[in-house]
C-alpha cells in the first residue's frame, strides 16, 4: 500500500534505509545498513534530528546536507549528483520534493526545479536480498534543448569507514585488487572503453581498515551498465562520506528535448560484515530472478584452445566423441566456421556458415554433436567487424567512428554502430537464420576490443548510450524468439562483466586465461558479484597456452570446481588414462554441482599469501566443499593451522580430503586427521581450523564437509 511521507523507513533483507525530508529540498538518507529493528514515527524524527549538523565558524549559515541528489544551491560543494546546462544557463538547480510515495520496501521521490524547467523520479527499492538499488530519471519540460553532462544517485557511508578497495587489471589478468587509505577528496574510478574493460572494478568498496572476506564492516557499489560508468568514493572536510556509481557521458551525448527524459542505470549497494556477506547479497538477489537459469549449468567444452581455426570435421568429431566419454553436456565451436575466417583479420560480420570449411553446413558436426547426447553451441562476435568482410565493403556507414576517418584499429577489427536500425536488423536477421536452421543451444557472444571515437557515421555524435541500448534490444529480440536459447558475455575474456549485461545472458566468460594460478585472484574477485553457476571456469591443458606454466590436473580441475565447469584442452591428445582422470574430475563436479551451484561460496582470511580457502557452503548448512591450495612455497615449514568460514556454528562436521593428495617426501609423516577423518563443529572449525597439509607449489587438496541431519 502506497502512502505519501516525510520520514521514510525501508526495510527487507537484514537491511534498513531511512530517509528525512523536513529539512533539505531533496531527502537526505539518514541511515544505510544493518537493520534497525521496529521504528515507529517519533523514532525516525528523532534519527533525522540526531543526523542535521550545527552551523559552524566559516560556514554556510545553512549547512549542507549530502541529499539524494546533491545540488549546490543546497551549499553542496562536494562532487554534484547533476550536471547539466542549456548552451551554458540553468547550470544550477534547486529540485525539490513534492512527494515521497512509500510502497514497502520501495519508494518514489518526485521533485521539480520550476526555475531550470526540470523534473527529476528518484526511485530506491531494498530488495529480499538487502541490497540497496537506486536510479533516477531526469526530464526536461522547456522547449529548449538540456545537456545532461552527470546524473548519478548516492549512498551515504557511515563516519568510521577509512579504507578503500576496488581492482584493476588487463587482458589475462582481470579484477587485481587494489586498496588506499580513504581520506578527503575523492577516488575515482571510471571506464572509457564503451564497455566495463579488463581493468573495471566491479565494485568499489569502502569499510573499516583491514575489512577482509570473513570480517568488518565494508560497504560497496555496482552500476548495472554495460558502457562507459563511473564509480566514485568521496569524503568531505564537512565529515560526509559517499559513494556513487553512474553512467560516464561523453560531451553531448544526452540532448534532452521538450519532455525528453533520461534513466540511470540502476546503481546497486550492498554491505556486510566482511566481503562474503556483502557478495552473498549480489548472488542471492541474481538467484532469486525469474530468469536465472534453473537446469544444472551444463559441463562445457569450447574448441578454441584444442583446433584454433583449424576446422575440420573429422578432427572435431574426434574431439566431441572424447567430449562425451569424459561426461561433457555441450559442446561449443569457437571462432573460424563463416565465411572467409582463417584468422582474425578477415570475415567479422559475413554471418554465413564457410562452405569451403562446412560443405555440408554445419549439420554433419551438430547431427554427430547431438548423437553423442550433448548439446550444441556457437561463437559469434556479432558487434565486431573486419575490413576485410563484405559487410564492411558494402556498409562502411555501419561503422562506429567520430570523424572521417576510422578509429585505430584493435585486433584487426572495428566496432559495428548496433544503434544504426538497418546494421542491427542485419544481426538479427542472420543470427535468427543461423537458429532457425540448426540445433544450436547456446551462443558464446563474444566482444574482443574496446570502442574508440564511437560515435555515429551520419552525425559525428557519440553512440556509446545508445549502442549499449541496443544491444540489450538484441539480446532481448533472439531470446523471445529463441526460447531456450542461453548466452555468455564474453569480452576477450572479462571485459564485459555487470549486472546489465547479465540481465540478458546467462553466463559471462571470467577471463581469457585458464592459468589456475592466475584463476585463483581473478575468480575470487569476479565472485564478488557473480555467483558461481554463471561464472565460467574451465579446465586447461597441463601446459598453459596463455602463460606457459606446467600445472597439474588436481589444480586445474579444482579451482574450476567453484564455477560453470568445463573443459579447454584438446582432448585427442590423451590416452585412456588421461581420459578417466578428466572423467573422474567431471564425475566429481556432477556430484557435487547442485551444493557448488546453489550455496554460499565463501573466502578465508589466510595469513600467508602463499595459501588459499575457499569453499562453497550449502544453503542448509549441512555439507560444504572447500579447497585448501598451496599456491606457491611459504617460509612457514610444515604450514599452520587454516580456518574454513561459513559454516553454522553450532552443527558438527566430519572432515575429509576427497581430491588431490598430501605431498609424501622423505622423513615427512602423514598428517593424523587425513589418516583419521575427524568431526568439529562449524565454530571450531572457522575459529581454531586444522593444520594444513604440507602440499607442493601450485597443488591443492578438496575437502568434503558433511553434517547429520538436524532434528
Amino acid at each position: 500500500m502506497q502512502r505519501r511521507t516525510e520520514l521514510a523507513y525501508l526495510r527487507n533483507g537484514g537491511t534498513s534505509v531511512v530517509l528525512d525530508a523536513r529539512h533539505a529540498a531533496l531527502p537526505v538518507i539518514v541511515a544505510w545498513g544493518p537493520d534497525l529493528g521496529d521504528l515507529g514515527p517519533d523514532d525516525l524524527a528523532a534519527l533525522g534530528l540526531g543526523a542535521r549538523p550545527q552551523r559552524v565558524s566559516g560556514g554556510l549559515d545553512q549547512p549542507a546536507r549530502l541529499t539524494v541528489i546533491p545540488q549546490e544551491s543546497g551549499g553542496w560543494l562536494g562532487t554534484p549528483g547533476l550536471a547539466g546546462h542549456r548552451a551554458g544557463r540553468d547550470f544550477s538547480t534547486k529540485l525539490v520534493t513534492e512527494s515521497i510515495e512509500v510502497d514497502g520496501p520501495s519508494a518514489v521521490i518526485t521533485a521539480t526545479d520550476a526555475a531550470a524547467r526540470l523534473a527529476a523520479t528518484i526511485e530506491l527499492h531494498v530488495t529480499d536480498a538487502g541490497l540497496l538499488r537506486q536510479r533516477i530519471t531526469l526530464e526536461n519540460r522547456s522547449a529548449e534543448p538540456y545537456e545532461l553532462v552527470a546524473l548519478a544517485p548516492t549512498f551515504p557511508l557511515p563516519r568510521d569507514v577509512d579504507e578503500l578497495l576496488d581492482t584493476t587489471g588487463r587482458h589475462l589478468r582481470e579484477r587485481s585488487p587494489q586498496r588506499h587509505a580513504f581520506t578527503i577528496g575523492s577516488h575515482v574510478r571510471d571506464s572509457r572503453r564503451g564497455r566495463p574493460g579488463a581493468d573495471a572494478s566491479l565494485l568499489l568498496a569502502a569499510g573499516r581498515a583491514g575489512f577482509g572476506f570473513e570480517r568488518g564492516l565494508v560497504y560497496a557499489v555496482h552500476t548495472a551498465w554495460s558502457g562507459n560508468h563511473r564509480l566514485l568514493a568521496e569524503r568531505t572536510p564537512t565529515a560526509d562520506a559517499f559513494l556513487s556509481a553512474g553512467e560516464l557521458l561523453a560531451p553531448g551525448e544526452i540532448r534532452l528535448a521538450e519532455g525528453e527524459s533520461y534513466t540511470t542505470p540502476w546503481a546497486i549497494g550492498s554491505w556486510g560484515d566482511g566481503l562474503n556477506e556483502l557478495s552473498k547479497r549480489f548472488h542471492d538477489e541474481l538467484r532469486a530472478r525469474p530468469q536465472h537459469p534453473q537446469r544444472p549449468r551444463p559441463v562445457t567444452l569450447n574448441t578454441w584452445e584444442a583446433v584454433y581455426f583449424d576446422h575440420d570435421l573429422d578432427t572435431l568429431t574426434a574431439l566431441a566423441e572424447r567430449a562425451a566419454r569424459v561426461g561433457v553436456e555441450r559442446f561449443v565451436l569457437d571462432d573460424g566456421w563463416f565465411r572467409g575466417r582463417r584468422d582474425d583479420t578477415s570475415g567479422l560480420g559475413d554471418w554465413f556458415v564457410d562452405a569451403d570449411v562446412w560443405p555440408e553446413g554445419l549439420g554433419p558436426i551438430i547431427e554427430r554433436v547431438r548423437g553423442l547426447g550433448m548439446e550444441f553451441g556457437l561463437w559469434v562476435e556479432p558487434e565486431m567487424v573486419n575490413l576485410d568482410s563484405d559487410l564492411a565493403r558494402e556498409h562502411p556507414d555501419w561503422i562506429l567512428r567520430g570523424r572521417d576517418e576510422l578509429p585505430v584499429e584493435a585486433r584487426q577489427q572495428h566496432v559495428l554502430d548496433l544503434a544504426h536500425p538497418d546494421a542491427r536488423q542485419y544481426l538479427l536477421d542472420r543470427l535468427d537464420a543461423l537458429l532457425a536452421e540448426y540445433d544450436i543451444a547456446y551462443l558464446k557472444w563474444d566482444h574482443n576490443r574496446d570502442l574508440l571515437e564511437a560515435g555515429a557515421a551520419d552525425t559525428g555524435r557519440p553512440r556509446v548510450h545508445e549502442n549499449v541500448a541496443a544491444l540489450y534490444r538484441l539480446l532481448a529480440a533472439l531470446k523471445r524468439r529463441h526460447p531456450g536459447l542461453e548466452i555468455e558475455s564474453c569480452a576477450s575474456g572479462g571485459a564485459r562483466v555487470d549486472l546489465g549485461i547479465l540481465e540478458h545472458t546467462d553466463r559471462i566468460w571470467t577471463s581469457d586465461t585458464l592459468d589456475p594460478i592466475e584463476r585463483l585472484q581473478i575468480q575470487r574477485y569476479t565472485g564478488l558479484l557473480v555467483p558461481t553457476e554463471i561464472m565460467g571456469a574451465h579446465l586447461t591443458s597441463p601446459e598453459v597456452h596463455s602463460t606457459g606454466r606446467s600445472v597439474s590436473l588436481d589444480l586445474s580441475a579444482g579451482i574450476a570446481l567453484f564455477g560453470h565447469f568445463g573443459i579447454e584442452w584438446n582432448l585427442t591428445d590423451l590416452d585412456d588414462a588421461g581420459l578417466d582422470a578428466v572423467a573422474s574430475w567431471v564425475a566429481r563436479h556432477k556430484a557435487h554441482r547442485a551444493l557448488i551451484h546453489s550455496g554460499a561460496l565463501v573466502h578465508g582470511d589466510t595469513p600467508d599469501a602463499t595459501t588459499d580457502v575457499r569453499g562453497v557452503v550449502a544453503r542448509d548448512a549441512a555439507s560444504a566443499l572447500f579447497t585448501f591450495t598451496q599456491v606457491s612455497t611459504s617460509v612457514t615449514y610444515p604450514p599452520g593451522r587454516f580456518t574454513l568460514p561459513g559454516l553454522a556454528p553450532d552443527r558438527r562436521y566430519t572432515v575429509r580430503i576427497v581430491a588431490g593428495s598430501v605431498a609424501d617426501g622423505p622423513g615427512q609423516s602423514s598428517l593424523p586427521w587425513v589418516e583419521q577423518p575427524i568431526t568439529l563443529t562449524g565454530r571450531q572449525l572457522g575459529t581454531v581450523g586444522l593444520q594444513a597439509p604440507v602440499l607442493f607449489p601450485a597443488q591443492l587438496v578438496l575437502l568434503e564437509l558433511t553434517a547429520p541431519p538436524t532434528e
